[in-house]
């Protein structure tokens, strides 16, 4: 008998004939996500994949639950497919039921598949007859067909897999299968909450910080660069662009409407992405707005600040409530990060009265009172990259 990790895919079965592709890329996904544990290795093998030759269990569920494209992960015993030896384990899992229950009474019912149809009891003769083994083995045992408290699961397949948990997974599709795009990740809330659902849709990641040193300080991209090594838990590899920003901000501030400085600034930090995303292969930019939000987040105000770019812009929590981005943000774990209190170059250069209904051609004509091109290859010239 051998303690195996059976895991489970969603969305990839209803991928075809491009099934293979998916599951090859999930498996790779497994495997770094598993890189820092000696020899274990990862199966694949109709429709699920195993998991074998781990001692840390616990430590291989915490990874495994942030891999993008897995539904649900269950330990499980791998056993020959022997039915002395499928009612032995049966009873053992029982056993370990009630000690970590510690519940007088439990209800139970037996769910069993045989893909291998060579097994000469069929998945109803199986249930029938294991639940009524176990019902005069543990007394305090009583069926519930609906909502039991216990799932005795029963997969037999090349081998027999017995198991009665079943630990949900982040789902989604594979980081890497639907391309790459470039985040806009500042150190708020937000934008690790967006960078994080587009990621689950199986897109990679690279991202683009603004820092305006000396007004920010090396706390707050110190910040960043844990809120991205955070995010990398479930997106993989990430390479983080820190991009100077701090006379950009000059001459707008200096040349520029006061009231149309957020904008602006957006623009050019839209603008800058843009050009690092080409740089690195990516086809899109995710941001973190939500709509009406802030003054920057209004619809003309979005509509504006998009323009600047010719590539998509994916917004993903653009109808979501704050509480909501901030729920799904302490479930990642990047909420405790985002609040620490650091500014970033966002709020540096704050107009007191920020338009909420820019018009185009006035910020276009803005925009002319500067040297833009020359401003915004400097900033090129000088980011740092941070494999993360």
């Amino acid at each position: 008998m051998e303690k195996v990790m059976l895991l489970r895919y969603g969305e990839i079965f209803l991928k075809g004939r491009n099934r293979p592709f998916f599951e090859k890329v999930l498996q790779n996904n497994i495997k770094k996500a598993l890189k820092s544990f000696e020899d274990i290795k990862v199966i694949r093998a109709q429709g699920r994949f195993f998991v074998e030759n781990y001692s840390d269990e616990l430590a291989v569920v915490q990874a495994l639950t942030r891999v993008f494209g897995l539904v649900s992960i269950s330990p499980a015993y791998k056993i020959e497919k022997d039915y002395e030896k499928i009612i032995s384990v049966s009873k053992q899992l029982m056993e370990e039921e009630f000690m970590e229950r510690q519940e007088e009474k439990l209800t139970f019912k037996v769910e069993s598949r045989r893909a291998d149809k060579q097994f000469p009891m069929d998945s109803m003769a199986i249930n029938k007859d294991l639940g009524g083994i176990l019902l005069n083995e543990f007394p305090r045992l009583k069926v519930d067909v609906h909502k039991p408290d216990i799932e005795l699961q029963v997969e037999i397949r090349e081998y027999c897999y017995m198991y009665s948990k079943i630990i949900p997974c982040a789902g989604g599709m594979p980081v890497g299968t639907n391309g790459k795009a470039a985040l806009l990740l500042s150190g708020g809330i937000d934008s690790p909450v967006a960078g994080w659902m587009i990621a689950k849709r199986g897109v990679a990641l690279i991202a683009v910080h603004y820092h305006s040193f000396p007004y920010t300080s090396d706390r707050s991209k110190e910040k960043v660069i844990e809120l991205g090594k955070i995010l990398t838990r479930y997106c993989g590899p990430i390479r983080l662009h820190i991009v100077p920003f701090t006379r950009i901000q000059q001459e707008l501030y200096e040349k520029c409407p006061d009231e149309q400085l957020t904008i602006l600034m957006r623009r050019y930090m839209m603008k800058i992405a843009e050009k690092v995303a080409l740089r690195e292969g990516a086809a899109a930019l995710v941001t973190g707005e939500s709509i009406g939000q802030v003054a920057s987040q209004t619809i003309e105000s979005l509509a504006v600040t998009n323009d600047a770019v010719s590539m998509p812009v994916f917004q993903p929590l653009i109808g979501f409530d704050k509480v909501d981005i901030m729920n799904t943000a302490k479930t990642i774990g990047t909420y405790e990060t985002s609040i620490l209190p650091y500014e970033d170059c966002c709020t540096v250069f704050t107009p007191r009265h920020p338009v909420t209904k820019p018009r185009l051609e006035k910020i276009v004509k803005s925009e002319q009172l500067i040297n833009g091109d020359e401003l915004i290859q400097e900033a090129l010239d000088n980011i740092e990259v941070i494999e993360l």
